[in-house]
């Protein structure tokens, strides 16, 4: 008999595991919503797997000593004209490269828009996007965060992107990376519409655009350089944990109510991550934050920027966390236009000095000196 109620109660245990993970796993609305905890564990499952396949693992103040190489060993064709040689599509011309690639590889992509979900592996290092001009190459892609992906799993902010790169030592010039996904309504959940993640170190993007509205460029790990280029968003459109310098670049919002330009997620004091914007401006419409600590010690800096009257005068938000204004690092260096005035910023942001500014303002920012081309 105790035999028979032993096994009636680790049954009915069975069960009840088995209906928590139904609740878990099953189709509730709210479940796909890519809240802060979903892109935490997605964001820990890539670093998970990048730590124990050793491919170019970096946290913290571990960043590997960078050594780039650029005299190219192969230069690949794509052409949306077949007959023109080469590959009509960019996924198939990196597919053709060796699955460990140790030489720098230049793929030129012909005029056109290529529709077509791309991404790069992170054995492929060295390789380098040249396209005909950010107005005549074009690729593009509208998935959403929301979206159904391969095992009827939903696709989440980070599987969202067009183009995602996974792979060290890339460039990219002269190339329109774009999310076609519609901007969505103020509130509008699981929109999240990424039009081009780096999850890997030392990439530099010279020229590019890139067009989303909200979630427009993930830059999720590892130091990267953005020169010349153009950034189209709504909300948090530049956002992720890189360690980055955004120079001479114009960031341009397309919200009709509120949006934010970053959300950036240094999330410990060791982290040695933080955006930087020298020499840049700020247009478009709506009411623009400066930033969301979506870190709690999210870390910004805007240097020599010009901003449009967009911007709000508190200029920045805490995520919902008053803890957070005591752990952030943001700040302003000489900045200017109606959007720049000091005046109304909230207590916990700083109008940086002199000394204050300069590790921010240069290629020493992101160890430039070690990987950039010269």
């Amino acid at each position: 008999m105790k035999l028979f109620y032993f096994i009636l109660l680790l049954l009915l245990l069975l069960f009840a595991n088995a209906n928590s993970l139904l609740t878990l796993n099953g189709s509730n609305s709210d479940r796909f919503l890519a809240s802060e905890e979903e892109e935490e564990a997605e964001e820990e499952a890539y670093l998970k797997w990048l730590k124990e396949k050793q491919v170019g693992y970096f946290k913290n103040s571990l960043f590997k000593k960078a050594k780039n190489r650029f005299k190219p060993c192969l230069t690949i064709k794509v052409n949306k004209k077949s007959k023109s040689g080469g590959f009509v599509t960019v996924q198939k011309a990196i597919d053709s490269i060796p699955i460990v690639n140790n030489c720098r590889v230049v793929i030129s992509i012909s005029a056109g828009t290529y529709r077509e979900k791309v991404e790069i592996p992170a054995s492929m290092a060295y390789i380098t996007l040249e396209g005909d001009g950010t107005g005549k190459t074009i690729i593009e892609w509208d998935d959403t965060a929301d979206k159904m992906g391969q095992g009827g799993h939903r696709l989440g902010t980070y599987g969202s992107a067009t183009f995602a790169i996974n792979s060290p030592y890339f460039i990219a010039k002269n190339i329109t990376f774009k999310n076609k996904a519609p901007s969505p309504p103020s509130g509008a959940l699981g929109k999240q519409a990424v039009a081009l993640r780096i999850s890997a170190d030392t990439a530099a993007f010279i020229g590019c655009n890139f067009i989303g509205a909200q979630d427009t460029l993930y830059d999720h790990i590892g130091r990267h350089y953005f020169k010349d280029c153009y950034i189209e968003g709504s909300v948090d459109f530049i956002f992720g944990n890189g360690l980055s310098l955004y120079e001479n670049c114009h960031l341009h919002a397309i919200t009709n109510s509120f949006g934010a330009l970053t959300a950036q997620k240094r999330d410990s004091m060791l982290q040695e991550t933080g955006f930087s914007f020298v020499n840049c401006k700020v247009t478009g419409s709506g009411a623009l934050y400066l930033g969301r600590a979506w870190g709690s010690f999210s870390r910004v800096v805007f240097a020599y920027t010009y901003m449009d009257k967009i911007i709000t005068p508190r200029g920045w938000y805490n995520w919902g966390d008053k803890n957070r204004e005591m752990t952030v690092f943001y700040g302003q260096y000489k900045c200017s236009g109606p959007g720049a005035d000091f005046g109304g910023r909230v207590s916990w942001s700083r109008e940086l000095t002199e000394e204050e500014a300069k590790p921010f303002i240069s290629i020493g920012f992101i160890d430039g000196h070690q990987w950039l081309p010269k």
